[in-house]
């Protein structure tokens, strides 16, 4: 399929969310250790990146490590853990120059103690870039996330800042990890499975979903083109009869 890039930029989507699965069988297909399969995937994101920039989307939020990856053995996740270091002491210059300012969120005190500097570094660094807002999800889980905004709802409540009959949708995603991230128009999922697996729960409440089955080290530049291709082909109502 050709695309067209002026389609592509007429219509959307702003904010694209995507789920990267499927490394670990990526690997295994190919006799592989599942190392290999997250390596790849990083020069999947970074190939989605730059695809971004030229499509100019205005946010990517990536699933990058979930609360409940921690339960893998203990080697893959150290060696996801050594590959997140790599990545935030080498590409953080390169996307800084490319204009690209990175956030990061989910629960930063679950992370090795030297990690958490390498990310307010990085978000220090790019913050005032405008080309692309990257949304990195690490050590992050969306029923977590509503607790940690109940939390501070509750403290805000009973410090007397806040009439808990007054809480409302707003209030709710300001306390959110993602406040003032507007949610995604468009989530992807890799790999072929059709689940949200905890991710952004509040947040994709009206996302368009499309489901690849393609692994994560494969995808590109031309997937997240035609993804939002099909997103564009589709009406969203948000609970309303569409006219005519």
């Amino acid at each position: 399929m050709e695309f067209n890039q002026a389609q592509i930029e007429a219509g959307g989507p702003a904010h694209v969310a995507i789920i990267m699965d499927g490394n670990g069988r990526w690997a295994r297909g190919r006799g592989l250790p599942r190392s290999a399969g997250h390596s790849r995937g990083a020069e999947a994101l970074r190939r989605t990146v730059t695809g971004a920039i030229e499509l100019k989307l205005d946010y990517l939020t990536v699933f990058a490590f979930s609360a409940e990856n921690w339960k893998r053995p203990t080697g893959e996740v150290e060696g996801l853990m050594g590959l997140l270091r790599h990545y935030l002491r080498s590409e953080i210059a390169e996307l800084h120059k490319n204009g690209v300012s990175l956030r990061f969120i989910g629960e930063p005190s679950g992370l090795p103690g030297d990690i958490v500097p390498l990310i307010e570094d990085a978000e220090n660094l790019t913050t005032g870039n405008r080309a692309l807002t990257l949304i990195v999800a690490l050590n992050y889980s969306g029923r977590q996330e509503f607790v940690v905004a109940a939390r501070r709802l509750a403290r805000a409540a009973v410090d007397g800042r806040l009439d808990p009959d007054r809480i409302d949708e707003s209030q709710v995603t300001g306390a959110l990890f993602t406040a003032g991230i507007p949610d995604p128009d468009l989530i992807i999922r890799t790999s072929g499975e059709r689940r949200i697996s905890n991710f952004l729960l509040w947040q994709s409440a009206y996302s368009e979903f499309v489901f690849l089955d393609k692994y994560w080290p494969d995808f590109g530049k031309e997937d997240l083109e035609a993804a939002i291709l099909e997103y564009r082909g589709r009406r969203r109502r948000y609970g309303m009869v569409e006219a005519g």
